[in-house]
């Protein structure tokens, strides 16, 4: 998505500066973002605004997959799936928040339009810089590469989230429906909290209790899948924090 916007950073760098944001996340929720763009601006002189909007590009290619895993989910099991999240998530309190976020937008775009401060200007330049790293999704040459590599990523994760299913003999052989409601909801308890820190191992015994999995059995696997996909993250973002200034070094 850089390549249109005139840049071409080094597959090691993307790689290292990908692993930085997702131990940055551990450490300051929702701070990986910016800790990515940081790293391929000090290393590869991608200015902040441009690689911030390819990023934010990626994130809107994973909600529309972690919605098409959702919708899948549904179709599997409506009944019992719609009566959990409800459980959750009372309809008065998500109505209550799409107000106040509707509220708040609106409340940001007039204060964009109509102020004439030099920090809402900045801010406003900044947003286009944003704006034209979103757009380069469509402006990159190898669409096809790119949608190839997001469904094999997804797929990949629902791989390594089934291969966990064989660490305990009660979720060895889990329903196909199961396994993917399960999947959805541990995706947003990682993608809406701190990585999951302890809420992931609840959120996937909480679903698996709906399927008559043991509560205990449940916790157990939440744990097994949340802690190994942290220890990758540790190491590979520890090494990668070690590693860029090394690689680096002639900069």
């Amino acid at each position: 998505m850089l390549e249109p916007l005139g840049y071409k950073p080094k597959v090691l760098n993307n790689f290292m500066a990908v692993y930085v944001a997702y131990i940055m996340n551990l450490l300051i929720p929702r701070s990986g973002e910016v800790s990515r763009a940081v790293v391929v601006n000090k290393y590869e002189g991608v200015p902040f605004d441009k690689a911030f909007g390819t990023i934010i590009s990626e994130r809107v290619i994973d909600v529309v997959f972690l919605f098409g895993f959702t919708a899948i989910a549904f179709i599997l099991q409506f009944e019992k799936l719609s009566q959990y999240l409800i459980g959750i998530f009372p309809m008065n309190t998500i109505y209550k928040l799409s107000g106040l976020l509707l509220t708040l937008t609106i409340l940001l775009l007039l204060l964009l339009k109509f102020s004439k401060a030099s920090v809402i200007k900045k801010i406003i330049n900044f947003f286009y810089g944003i704006k034209e790293g979103i757009l380069s999704i469509i402006k990159m040459k190898k669409k096809g590469l790119y949608i190839f590599h997001s469904f094999l990523i997804w797929g990949l994760y629902l791989l390594s989230f089934y291969i966990a299913t064989f660490a305990l003999n009660e979720t060895t052989n889990i329903a196909l429906s199961t396994l993917m409601i399960t999947f959805v909801i541990g995706s947003f308890s990682f993608a809406f909290t701190n990585s999951g820190f302890g809420t992931y191992p609840f959120f996937v015994a909480s679903i698996l209790a709906v399927f008559s999995i043991p509560e205990t059995v449940g916790t157990a696997f939440g744990w097994i899948v949340w802690t190994t996909s942290i220890a990758s993250i540790v190491l590979f973002g520890g090494l990668s924090f070690l590693i860029l200034p090394f690689y680096n070094k002639k900069k």
